[in-house]
C-alpha cells in the first residue's frame, strides 16, 4: 500500500504532457526517487531508425565523466601475458577454454566481457549464451582488443555500453539518485552526445525523436531536446 501511495504521488508531480529542460527533469526525477535503496537514474532515447536494417544499427561505448555508481564485474578471455595483464588491471574473471566451459554450464560471473582477438574463435561458440545477455565482445565498442588493461579500466571506471533495441530505443543507466544534479547532467550529456555521434549512415529523417529520464521506481520525465544541445538538430 505504501509503495502504491509513493508511486501515485510521484506520477502526480510529473506533467506527462510536458517536456522539461534537462536541469528541471533531473531535479524532478531525484525528488521522486524515494525508494529505500539508491535508485539508478536511467535514460531512454527514442530514435528514428529501424534497427532491423544493418545500416541502421546504433551501438557504442561511452565513458561517463562521473561513473555509474555501480561496480561492474569484468570477465576477460585471454591467455599468457594478456591474461596476467587483465588480472593486474582488476579483471574479476580471466580464462580461455576453462572460462568458456563455465559459461556453457551457466556460471557467468561478470557483467561485461572483454576478449583479445585471438580468443574470438572460442568466444564465438558462446554466442547463444552471451548474445541474448548483451555480453558478446565486439570490436566496435572496444571489447575485442589487445589493450586489455585499458578495456578493463574503462569498464571499471564507469564506461557504459549502449545498443538500440528492436523498437528503436536506447536505454542506459547514467548514475544514481544520490548523485548531485550536475554530475547526472554531465553523464546524460555524455551519453546523448555518443548516441548522436553513432548516427548510422542509413538513418533518414529526424534521428533523435524523444528523450526521457527516470529513476528505477519512478515515472519517466520527458526532456526538451533543445536543452541537450546537438540532439535537437538531429
Amino acid at each position: 500500500m505504501a509503495h502504491k501511495k509513493r508511486l501515485a504521488a510521484a506520477y502526480k508531480a510529473v506533467d506527462l504532457t510536458k517536456s522539461y529542460d534537462l536541469g528541471a527533469a533531473i531535479a524532478l526525477v531525484k525528488s521522486n526517487a524515494t525508494a529505500k535503496f539508491d535508485e539508478t537514474i536511467e535514460i531512454s532515447m527514442n530514435l528514428g531508425i529501424d534497427p532491423r536494417h544493418a545500416d541502421q544499427m546504433v551501438r557504442g561505448l561511452v565513458g561517463l565523466p562521473n561513473g555509474t555508481g555501480k561496480t561492474l564485474r569484468v570477465g576477460v578471455f585471454a591467455r599468457g601475458a594478456k591474461a596476467e595483464e587483465a588480472l593486474a588491471a582488476g579483471a574479476d574473471v580471466v580464462g580461455s577454454d576453462d572460462l568458456a566451459e563455465k559459461i556453457q554450464a551457466g556460471d557467468i560471473q561478470f557483467d561485461r566481457c572483454i576478449a583479445t582477438p585471438d580468443m574470438m574463435g572460442i568466444v564465438g561458440r558462446l554466442g547463444k549464451v552471451l548474445g541474448p545477455r548483451g555480453l558478446m565482445p565486439n570490436p566496435k565498442v572496444g571489447t575485442v582488443t589487445m589493450d586489455v588493461t585499458q578495456a578493463v579500466k574503462d569498464a571499471k571506471g564507469g564506461a557504459v555500453e549502449f545498443r538500440v533495441e528492436k523498437a528503436g530505443i536506447v536505454h542506459a543507466g547514467v548514475g544514481k539518485a544520490s548523485f548531485e544534479e550536475k554530475a547526472i547532467a554531465e553523464n546524460v550529456r555524455a551519453l546523448i552526445d555518443s548516441v548522436v555521434k553513432a548516427k548510422p549512415a542509413g538513418a533518414k529523417g529526424h534521428y533523435v525523436k524523444r528523450i526521457s529520464i527516470s529513476s528505477t521506481m519512478g515515472p519517466g520525465v520527458k526532456i526538451a531536446l533543445d536543452s541537450v544541445g546537438q540532439a535537437s538538430a538531429m
